[in-house]
């Protein structure tokens, strides 16, 4: 490959990766055609794409951006997946096809640019977005939950004797 087309597919990967910041490494060498399009539509049904990725210009595209440290750490055969709603859930599924397709080989993650790397497993085994959105939620409503219940409480035990008085009245 000349030096004008491994520059031209850097640039294309520099496009394609801009503004992403957590991706997964795979290597799906073993893996039949048909088992790579059935991964393929495990991973968009949670809005996930998988790319099959020239190492070397990848490292060169990734160079200087939130992907810089996954791009040192790529070797052999990989494909990138990547997830605009959550890496996470993505990571969960190729986990998941991991059982089904013996031949596929989960490498290594990134997660909102952190230069530590993750395993996918490590990966996978964290909260997504919603679900920690979801517990904040959780956790903010529940003082307020605490105090209705707290103030619910007397009124429902006056209104018992209130009623009670009543039927006897009666």
């Amino acid at each position: 490959m000349s030096k004008a087309v491994k520059a031209l597919v850097a640039e294309t990967y520099r496009k394609a990766y801009e503004g992403v910041n957590s991706a997964c490494v795979v290597d799906m060498t073993g893996l039949k055609v048909l088992e790579q399009e059935s991964l393929r539509a495990m991973l968009r049904e949670k809005s996930a794409m998988l790319k099959v990725v020239k190492t070397s210009q990848a490292r060169v595209a990734f160079s200087g951006g939130p992907l810089a440290a996954l791009g040192d750490s790529l070797e052999g055969p990989c494909a990138l997946v990547t997830a605009p709603d959550s890496v996470v859930d993505a990571a969960k599924v190729l986990v998941d096809a991991r059982k089904e397709f013996i031949a596929l080989t989960l490498k290594q993650a990134i997660l909102e640019g952190d230069p530590s790397l993750l395993t996918v497993e490590e990966l996978s085994k964290m909260k997504s977005w919603a679900e920690l959105m979801g517990e904040i939620g959780m956790l903010t409503a529940s003082p307020g939950r605490a105090l209705a219940a707290c103030l619910k409480s007397p009124q429902s035990k006056i209104a018992g004797c209130l009623k009670s008085i009543i039927d006897k009245a009666a």
